[in-house]
Parts: C-alpha cells; structure tokens; sequence
C-alpha cells in the first residue's frame, strides 16, 4: 500500500497481476469495491510513484530494462501529466547509440525431474530475460552466460533500468555471448505466499535446482545455444549461487564468476540466515546441503573467485576457508583479492573498471564467444 485518500475513501496500492517483472499502480475503495488501474495501459515498466499526503498528485518514475528512468509530477487518479521532472535526456542518447537488441522478457517452464520437486513442481515457470548479441544469427553457435542472485532478498528480472550491470551485460552481448538472467523459486517476486515459502530451510538447495534445470530447459528451447559454453555469475548471494552452481552441476556449467559469495551459511548474519534456515542445530542438513563448501570438492570447470578484504557483510574470512578447502582438493582457480574494499568493492580509485575488465577477460579467455 502507498497511500490512502480518506476524504474519497481509495487506497493506491502496487501490483503485478499480468507480468511478475513489471509493476503498476492501482485504487480501490476501502470497502473492497471498484478495484481499478491508474497506471495507463500500453506502457510495459516497472512504475514507482511516490504520492502527496492528500493523494491529489504523485512524482512518477517510468523504468524499462533497456532505457534509464525518467521522472515526471502527474495528478491523481486520472494520472493526467502535469510536467516533466526529468527526463534523462543525455543518457538515453548514449544508450540508444549502442551497437543493442531488445531484451526479451519471457518465462521459462521446469522439468520437474531436473529440480528438488513436491506435488506441483510440473507447474514451475521462472520469469527470465534474455540479451542477444547485435548482430544475433540464429543459425549459429553462442556461448550462454547466466546473471544470477538467487536469494530471497532480491530479483534480477525486473523490467526496470539495469544500471552497471546492464552495460556489462550489454558489452558481454558485443563480445558475441547471450546472456540470461532467470529468478527462481523464493525470490523476492510476487508470486504469491507459497512461491516465497518454498524456499524455507531449503536456501542453497532448491535455488540452485531451479537455475540449472531453467538452464537445460533453454539449452534444449534454443539450438543456438551451446550446451559446452555454460558460465555463471552473481555477486553476494548470486556469488553463493555460483559456487552452488558450478560445485553441483559440473556437468552443465563450465565457467563461474563468484563475487563477495557466502560459502558457509552457518558464518552469515543470524537475523539473515535463521529467518529463512531455521535454527542450524535444527537444520543440520539444510545448512550443509546450502552451504556451497561442502561441494567445493566437486569442481571441474573454470572459477573465479573474487572478494573484498574489507568486506563486513559477507566476511573475508569464509572466503579464506573456501581457498582452502579448495586447495585441500587439489583444485585449481583464480582469485583476486580487494585490499580494504567492502561488500561493494567500489572504494578506490579505477575499482570499479579494474573489476568489471577482471571478469571479463576471465570469460574471453575461459569461455570464449568465437
């Protein structure tokens, strides 16, 4: 809920009825009665609106996936423009002049016998999108790299503005790779109640299920896809499920990108971890079946692990434990280490840049376009 007139006796409220990855703006009476849309029709976004006290106007933020936000005041409920707030003019003329197809938003359904299943896995479809390279023919072979996050404190496919990731993923397009993004059961999606709590004491073993059988099930969906040229990557949470993903699926993904990545549940924050894994005396095996470590010894592709020695939430240490444990295995992989850097790894001058050229000369190399 955004706001309540009382004088007309309406609630403004968001929703996503038709399209999980989109959002609108909707009013009904108090009384439950003369449910309707005020975000007009024929605009597919991601809509945000913060409303006056007296529910008579509201700054009005419009977001696609492919073009950065713009900002205008608009009069409430006929949503009437009253004027332009910003339009981020200048940055969507450097976005239009990138070499770009349009991101296709799609769903994808599960084979029930690819995921951790119950009485209605059968039904499983997963929001995703999909970037295709600029010159895309379909008659040819492509690499297929997959941006995850995975984790019940957030999504990745949102039809709104990407940001640094979207221009990342873009120039990965450039390079000649497709790239996907998939949001699996217990995301932060509105799916409804039992969408989010499937996942309860069950985070880091159906999520990672879930991406991988959306993975076969697009290998099998597009020919132009290459079953050998499979990679991965996410950050924090996405960087877990990396590790999840290359550990217990070594014969689907060959390559893993892990930023910042939590490879033992039982070091992260209780308010976090406990809220959705129960306690881990009662939970032992939820915490050893989605803690990443456990199946380090599996690896048999290409990993870089990346990670900030100053970074509070996911602490370094466990990244060190992973190394570790890794060696004891006798497997190989890069690492690079951030000197005094937080979750973010973002402080310091060329951070950024040098990071974002790290990971892709990794996958030019590991899990080359061409």
């Amino acid at each position: 809920m955004l706001s309540i007139n009382e004088d007309d006796g309406v609630i403004y409220f968001i929703a996503s009825p038709d399209a999980a990855s989109e959002r609108y703006l909707y009013q009904v009476k108090l009384d439950g009665s003369n449910l309707k849309r005020v975000t007009p029709d024929g605009i597919p976004a991601t809509h945000r609106y913060q409303i006056s006290p007296n529910a008579q106007w509201a700054i009005h933020q419009v977001s696609r996936y492919d073009e950065p936000p713009a900002w205008n005041l608009v009069a409430l409920p006929s949503h009437q423009d009253i004027r332009s707030l910003e339009s981020n003019e200048a940055v969507r003329k450097a976005v239009n002049a990138l070499a770009r197809k349009p991101t296709e938003f799609f769903r994808i359904s599960l084979d029930p016998t690819e995921t951790e299943t119950d009485d209605n896995a059968a039904s499983v479809e997963l929001e995703a999108w999909c970037m295709l390279p600029p010159d895309f023919d379909k008659t040819k072979s492509y690499p297929l790299m997959i941006y995850v996050y995975g984790e019940p404190a957030g999504t990745t496919v949102v039809n709104r503005w990407g940001g640094k990731s979207y221009l990342w993923h873009q120039l990965l397009a450039q390079q000649g790779y497709v790239v996907m993004s998939f949001d699996n059961r217990g995301t932060k999606s509105p799916r409804g109640r039992e969408w989010r709590k499937s996942i309860y004491r069950k985070i880091g073993i159906i999520p990672p299920a879930d991406q991988a059988a959306a993975a076969r099930a697009v290998l099998k969906e597009r020919p132009y896809l290459d079953p050998e040229r499979v990679g991965i990557w996410g950050w924090s949470g996405g960087g877990s499920s990396s590790l999840h993903a290359i550990f217990k699926h070594p014969d689907l993904y060959s390559t893993a990108v892990a930023v910042a990545p939590v490879p033992n549940q039982r070091y992260y924050d209780t308010i976090y971890q406990e809220r959705y894994m129960g306690l881990p005396d009662t939970n032992v095996e939820g915490f050893r079946e989605g803690s990443p470590i456990n199946f380090a010894h599996q690896l048999d592709g290409n990993l870089l692990l990346i990670h900030g020695t100053g970074d509070d939430n996911c602490h370094y240490q466990t990244f060190e434990l992973l190394i570790n444990e890794l060696i004891k295995h006798n497997k190989q992989f890069s690492m690079m280490s951030y000197p005094n850097r937080t979750h973010s790894i973002r402080e310091g001058k060329n951070t950024t840049r040098h990071l974002r050229k790290l990971m892709t000369q990794f996958l030019l190399n590991k899990l080359p376009p061409n």
